[in-house]
């Protein structure tokens, strides 16, 4: 199936801990159907210190489920998102206000 969010894409959050909060996708997994958000679903990790890197408590972004997110259109709302087929390219589009996403 076709990525409906990808990297770089502005959301939302919609259930959580941190719902309603807002965030660019820095990564996706499709297979397991999740994706990270910068700066959204925090979560400490200890680490040991190395020669290259200091150790402690650093915070770490964690990933969050696809059906969670929903893409900010123009306005600034959540929307869906669907595909159609312009010329003979498939793109895709906000369902609210039917804008194409990537040209």
């Amino acid at each position: 199936m076709a990525a409906k969010l990808k990297k770089g894409d502005k959301v939302v959050i919609l259930a959580g801990k941190d719902k309603g909060k807002e965030g660019t996708i820095t990564s996706v997994d499709p297979k397991s159907g999740k994706a990270i958000v910068d700066g959204v679903n925090m979560a400490i990790r200890h680490t040991k210190q190395t020669q290259t890197s200091q150790g402690g408590r650093i915070p770490k972004a964690m990933p969050i489920e696809l059906s969670n997110l929903a893409f900010l259109d123009k306005n600034g709302k959540a929307t869906r998102v669907g595909f159609k087929v312009e010329g003979d390219k498939k793109v895709r589009y906000a369902k609210t206000t039917g804008d194409v996403i990537d040209a």
